[in-house]
């Protein structure tokens, strides 16, 4: 097979010559990579068998960001705080992932406020016209391509007006967190339909709606507010190529939502994070209708196993979790710099040797 194959295979609950596998690295991770390796490029230099394209932000002009900050940032910000494209203030922090955002419209008090704020416009030609050319390069290639559109709808929304703001409003002002939710899905809309024309094999979703000890919101309040919206980016994708792929991002526990998921489309789950939830189990449960991403543990075995447990985790999933095709093998999220150099070449080297199917 050839890796778009494999992919496809593997996610289609197929059974692949191989199981599909792949990491990502935190910036302080690619140092230690490019000075292990000399290499720029992880997916290149251990040949894996996916790639990921995506939309780029679009092009402010001159002032924009004072402009921007003076109106929503009055208080001014820290130095060497950034804007990203959804207006959301960096603040920088400790380590990567460790920004402190400062949300934009956490003091909004009307729907006008929610209405008026300038949402990035991914319509705009220099966001997306390289996204057909790019994945057409990767499948001349035999490479599996995924249209990145993480932090979907709840976590984009959250980031600009907060959790406590928009989960209150959820609760207390509803024409609150409808007005900004459904500029969020409408936007997410129009960017699933330009993967599916791009011919993306699989649609990357997702958001954090799981903590460690159960669901972040109740199903109910998911069910109401998330659930609906996803669904309408899922089909939007399919009307345009019915046979795209359906990723879905979450970490956490999010085990009460699976069969929803499962309902509106969703094909594979990711991340399985194992400190919460137990990959064999999920795979007996819902392995005849959903394939799994992930399962490697980067809060326990990544960072704090020898490579020798390492090696064992791995093969135990590919043995449970790969059984009868169905994983893509993953680490639950890109790695920091607390997992051993050593710990990421016994990851890949038992992918190769016990990834292999009979």
């Amino acid at each position: 097979m050839n890796p778009r194959q494999r992919v496809l295979a593997a996610m289609r609950r197929e059974v692949p010559d191989r199981v599909p596998y792949g990491l990502s690295f935190t910036p302080p991770m690619m140092q230690v990579f490019w000075e292990k390796t000399g290499a720029d490029n992880p997916a290149e230099y251990w040949h894996f068998d996916a790639r990921s394209v995506g939309f780029y932000g679009p092009q402010a002009g001159a002032g924009y960001a004072a402009d921007f900050t003076r109106r929503y940032y009055p208080e001014g910000l820290p130095p060497w705080t950034t804007l990203d494209e959804w207006g959301v203030a960096q603040v920088p922090g400790s380590l990567y992932h460790f920004t402190k955002m400062v949300h934009p419209l956490r003091q909004a008090g009307t729907v006008e406020e929610i209405v008026d704020y300038p949402l990035p416009d991914y319509t705009r030609a220099e966001c997306g016209q390289h996204l057909e050319g790019e994945v057409a390069a990767f499948h001349a290639r035999d490479l599996a391509v995924l249209g990145a559109l993480e932090m979907t709808i709840f976590e984009a929304s959250w980031y600009i007006r907060g959790m406590e703001g928009l989960l209150s409003d959820m609760l207390l002002q509803p024409e609150m967190a409808e007005a900004l939710l459904e500029r969020i899905t409408r936007l997410r809309v129009f960017q699933a339909q330009a993967y599916a024309r791009a011919d993306v094999d699989v649609l990357d979703l997702g958001d954090d709606v799981g903590t460690q000890r159960g669901m972040l919101m109740s199903p109910r309040m998911w069910r109401q507010w998330l659930k609906p919206r996803l669904a309408r980016v899922i089909e939007a994708a399919r009307a345009v190529k019915p046979d795209t792929l359906v990723w879905y991002h979450s970490d956490g526990d999010c085990r009460a939502i699976i069969p929803e998921l499962i309902e509106i489309g969703v094909d594979i789950l990711n991340p399985v994070q194992p400190e919460c939830m137990d990959p064999a189990e999920i795979k007996a449960q819902y392995g005849d209708r959903l394939s799994f991403s992930g399962t490697i543990g980067t809060q326990t075995t990544m960072p704090y196993g020898t490579p020798e447990e390492v090696k064992s985790v791995v093969k135990e999933r590919i043995a449970t979790v790969g059984r009868g095709g169905g994983l893509f093998l993953a680490p639950t999220h890109v790695l920091e710099p607390d997992v051993p150099w050593e710990n990421v070449l016994a990851f890949i080297e038992a992918a190769e040797e016990y990834g292999q199917y009979p």
